[in-house]
């Protein structure tokens, strides 16, 4: 059976959400600490995926995702390495993106881990938290959206506006597809083109602001007692990802 490695510790506080949207999707997961990986960085090859969740690590003191974001580069970069390239998976949500934009990790197109793109406060200054629907263009290269029809999920993010470092690296973006993606009607923070999330050349790492995770049942839909919600429409994105890495 697939297995996922869902990080955790230091202000995380999605990860039970996480872990239980992957065993939805009939994956078998392991919560790992974040200083257990830190210790021991080989743990990463157990599994076939690893899953960065939402929260506020190291309280975001410096900005979202900042100081997870470093230590992961300077304590697991050999490691995080080796597991994209032999052919495994990266998910990042809410803060989890965060820390891999601000790693390197994504979309890393000059394939050395430079920071080409961030996330920052929200256009409108607040804490949005409320359900967007998003797109998934095609085209993408991305094996966790393939096919996807848009989907209704939850946003709860106070940083989630997304900017490119440059001109030339957006038009790289758009260019290869790597828009995996995006804010339908609402633009909620702000984010350039609308993006709501984006993956690396390999298609097989992705980061996105909303919560795929939270929407895995009709129930927790804010109108489920008002329409008919046949299923939680956030498992679809793991059930790719599984499958993916199976």
């Amino acid at each position: 059976m697939t297995r996922t490695c869902v990080i955790t510790g230091y202000g995380i506080n999605a990860d039970r959400e996480l872990g239980e949207a992957f065993r939805a999707a009939g994956s078998e997961v392991e919560m790992v600490h974040v200083q257990d990986i830190f210790d021991r960085p080989e743990r990463l090859r157990d599994f076939a995926i690893t899953a960065f969740p939402g929260g506020f690590s190291f309280g975001d003191h410096l900005g979202s995702g900042l100081v997870l974001a470093h230590a992961f580069k300077q304590r697991a970069r050999d490691e995080l390495d080796r597991f994209v390239a032999s052919g495994r998976l990266v998910i990042g949500v809410c803060n989890g993106f965060q820390v891999l934009v601000k790693m390197g990790l994504l979309p890393n197109l000059a394939g050395d881990w430079t920071q080409e793109v961030t996330l920052i406060h929200n256009e409108s200054g607040l804490f949005e938290d409320s359900w967007v629907r998003i797109t998934f263009p095609e085209g993408s290269p991305c094996v966790w959206t393939a096919g996807l029809e848009p989907l209704e999920l939850p946003i709860r993010h106070g940083e989630g506006r997304f900017v490119a470092r440059s001109a030339s690296v957006m038009e790289a973006l758009v260019e290869g597809g790597l828009i995996a993606a995006s804010y339908e009607g609402r633009n909620p923070n702000g984010s350039e083109r609308a993006i709501a999330g984006i993956t690396d050349p390999t298609g097989r790492i992705f980061g996105l602001m909303p919560h795929p995770e939270a929407f895995i049942h009709p129930e927790s839909h804010p109108r489920w007692t008002r329409e008919r919600i046949a299923a939680g429409e956030g498992l679809a994105i793991f059930r790719r990802g599984v499958a993916a890495a199976r």
